[in-house]
């Protein structure tokens, strides 16, 4: 039981994701008793047992597909008529789906970084924000958050992002948002928004793509939130908010997300690129 409560602890204090199964029900001759616990981690391995033999291994089925569907359910099983076992007894078991806290990275310490990661942590999202200016990424105004005062560029290691990780771009400088993008979105990430206008989003990847290649943008939103008609900070954050909600449950909403537009192909390939491999320093492309 004990193993299976740490284990249970550290996954969510991770992050992670995870099938937790309880004994709530049991009569006649039965392996475990009520509260007997099992949990499926992330990896595919498990921790406790509610009993071994054919009831624990049509449990571990139902663990697997809880932590695909996220969705909970009881299972109840006549040991002798449904699972031949030689006890003659019933159980129930609950399945639930288990999940820590997710990681919300803000690269930018300004009013959109300050606004969002306020309302992040109302949604659930542990905050991590990374700026190098000491008076805006403070205590102060980051109550509760943790904070790294270095560059995007420096803060790999500082950040060591997981692909169960939310990354959010909204930097005061487009170089720094440049080098957030180039850095992380070549590390593992769930998620990552970048801020500002098509023709912005379009400089930065056609600057990276000239300088050494993009990187996958499958799981890149930019420009970040959805069409809200935000304007001022907290309405971004809002927009940006929404944009995590409505991704972290499968739900379709109106993205403001341009990379799947056709032109940016026709942008990256044609006269942006070329404008903006001419802006790099000698000896800067690799190709």
């Amino acid at each position: 039981m004990r193993e299976v409560t740490e284990a249970t602890l550290r996954l969510l204090d991770e992050g992670g994701r995870g099938a937790l199964a309880t004994v709530i029900r049991s009569s006649g001759s039965t392996p475990q008793e009520p509260g007997a616990r099992m949990l499926l981690l992330p990896d595919g391995t498990s921790v406790g047992t509610i009993g071994g033999g054919a009831i624990e291994h049509h449990v571990l089925e139902e663990l697997r597909a809880c932590l695909a569907d996220g969705r909970p359910r009881v299972v109840q099983k006549d040991l002798v008529r449904d699972l031949a076992m030689c006890c003659g007894g019933r159980m129930e078991v609950f399945v639930e789906p288990i999940e820590g806290r997710p990681r919300l990275v803000v690269f930018g310490a300004g009013h959109v970084g300050k606004a969002t990661a306020a309302l992040a942590q109302t949604l659930g999202f542990r905050v991590l924000v990374v700026d190098d200016r000491e008076e805006l990424n403070s205590e102060a105004r980051f109550s509760g958050c943790q904070r790294v005062l270095l560059e995007p560029s420096e803060a790999a290691a500082a950040v060591a992002p997981t692909d169960r990780d939310w990354l959010l771009v909204v930097t005061h400088d487009h170089r720094l948002d440049e080098e957030a993008v180039d850095v992380f979105a070549r590390l593992p990430h769930r998620y990552l928004g970048l801020i500002g206008s098509r023709r912005k989003i379009y400089r930065i990847l056609s600057r990276i793509a000239a300088r050494r290649g993009l990187p996958d943008l499958s799981r890149t939103y930019a420009p970040v939130g959805l069409d809200l008609g935000a304007v001022s900070p907290e309405e971004i954050a809002v927009s940006i908010a929404a944009e995590l909600v409505a991704l972290r449950h499968g739900h379709a909403a109106a993205h403001l997300r341009a990379l799947d537009d056709p032109a940016l192909a026709r942008v990256l390939g044609g006269e942006l690129c070329a404008e903006a491999a001419a802006e790099l320093p000698p000896g800067a492309s690799s190709k």
